[in-house]
């Protein structure tokens, strides 16, 4: 994301400071000083009015710097020890910044509304050590199918296959994403898949289908209002966007072989110098208060928050895309090694010169 590409407590009722988490018992009502995050541009912590109201309520003033890739993120935290007080790291990546000794564990005691993190989330293995927690799980999100209303709502990822849908199909330029759907087909983990080939065999299959490769939201909706295609690969937050934002006739669908899951935590690198505001960022950043704004005014992922989703309206979009059942049936991602990577990257570009052949 920002491949945008991704359920927080609040302390509600006596004790609550001007935002949620910012509580009078947990730090004091006015820190002094900055607070630096690494992250995706406008990807939620550098929205304007929310650093306002986290401003106003504690005195700590947030500096943004982005990243346009998360090597590039990696990069800027081995290069810059002591600029950065929080980043923005997906959890497939956050092992690659701890074999480097990137990050600290963060005291969840220390940040209230962690209490309300969905526990699949909170504790994913993928930057968990010893019961400790080397992030802080802030929103998720799924790679799926998008089906344009009027048509069948798929059951499976097999759909992509489907005669009926010649010429009429989007894939995600992801190889991630596509060896996923491909291993999900086989039979096969696709964090860790045995058998390449097959999978391979299967993308390659849907050739008569592929009407176009897509890499950002702005081409898919624009491929999508203009008819191009019919049936894609898509994310569910931005599906959320395309039917409110440009009112386009999507429904996003999760088939029986669950989703491919993403999930995006907010860390601590070991060589910040102002973890205690770093914490009160993080706090509020997962508040439901600030997400319920984001989400409703804005646009955003799922909270990995259960409460912050609950803030949302029964019948919101957001909340109904992002159905509490996905969590069980989704796989997330995982950290994959270098050479796993490769493998699914040269895997990915051989399919993608066998559609163009």
């Amino acid at each position: 994301m920002k491949q945008s590409r991704r359920e927080f407590l609040t302390l509600l009722g006596a004790g609550t400071a001007a935002l949620s988490g910012l509580s009078a018992t947990s730090r004091p009502a006015r820190a002094a000083g900055t607070v630096t995050v690494l992250n995706w541009q406008g990807y939620g912590t550098d929205e304007k009015w929310a650093l306002e109201a986290f401003r106003k309520a504690t005195g700590i003033e947030v500096v943004n710097d982005y990243f346009n890739a998360e090597s590039e993120m990696i990069t800027k935290l081995r290069t810059n020890p002591g600029v950065y007080d929080v980043v923005l790291i997906n959890s497939a990546r956050t092992q690659q910044a701890m074999a480097d000794d990137l990050l600290d564990a963060v005291d969840l005691a220390k940040i209230p509304n962690a209490a309300g993190l969905v526990p699949k989330l909170r504790d994913n293995a993928a930057f968990t050590v010893d019961g400790k927690h080397y992030g802080v799980a802030w929103l998720w999100g799924m790679n799926s199918l998008a089906i344009r209303d009027g048509r069948a709502l798929p059951e499976s990822y097999g759909a992509l296959a489907d005669p009926a849908y010649k010429n009429k199909v989007a894939m995600y330029d992801d190889a991630v994403t596509a060896i996923a759907l491909g291993a999900f087909m086989t039979g096969q983990d696709m964090n860790a898949p045995k058998d390449l080939k097959p999978i391979g065999d299967w993308l390659k299959s849907l050739k008569p289908n592929i009407k176009t490769l897509w890499s950002s939201e702005d081409q898919w909706n624009k491929g999508f209002a203009a008819g191009e295609f019919d049936l894609s690969v898509y994310w569910s937050g931005a599906s959320v966007r395309s039917q409110r934002n440009f009112k386009l006739p999507v429904t996003f669908v999760v088939p029986k072989e669950g989703a491919v899951g993403w999930l995006d935590t907010l860390a601590i690198p070991a060589s910040s110098t102002n973890k205690t505001n770093a914490e009160a960022f993080i706090n509020y950043m997962i508040s439901p208060d600030f997400y319920h704004e984001w989400a409703t005014k804005i646009g955003a992922p799922a909270s990995a928050n259960a409460l912050a989703m609950d803030r949302l309206p029964a019948d919101d979009l957001n909340r109904r895309v992002h159905a509490a059942q996905y969590l069980e049936t989704m796989t997330l991602m995982a950290p994959l090694p270098d050479d796993r990577r490769e493998s699914f990257n040269n895997l990915w570009q051989e399919v993608k010169a066998y559609y163009a052949g």
